[in-house]
């Protein structure tokens, strides 16, 4: 496995990690919509946008594992 490779795929692992924070943000812009538009939901609508904002950076988290598997782990391997 070539090295360039292995660096090209570990940047689109942390590339697709980065977009999660599109995500987020979108989460918390509805979430926020949602809590000016019907404030008695207040409560129910921040414990669901908190969960969904921790489900959003997992994958980001998931993305970081992959690329740092690819760069330290995987050339390794072929040796």
């Amino acid at each position: 496995m070539e090295l360039g490779l292995v660096a090209i795929g570990a940047g689109i692992a942390v590339g697709m990690g980065a977009l999660s924070s599109i995500g987020e943000g979108l989460i918390c812009a509805k979430a926020i919509e949602g809590m000016a538009r019907n404030p008695e939901m207040q409560k129910k609508l921040q414990s669901t946008m908190i969960l969904a904002v921790a489900l959003d950076e997992s994958t980001a988290i998931y993305a970081l594992i992959v690329a740092i598997l690819l760069i330290f782990v995987f050339p390794s391997m072929g040796a």
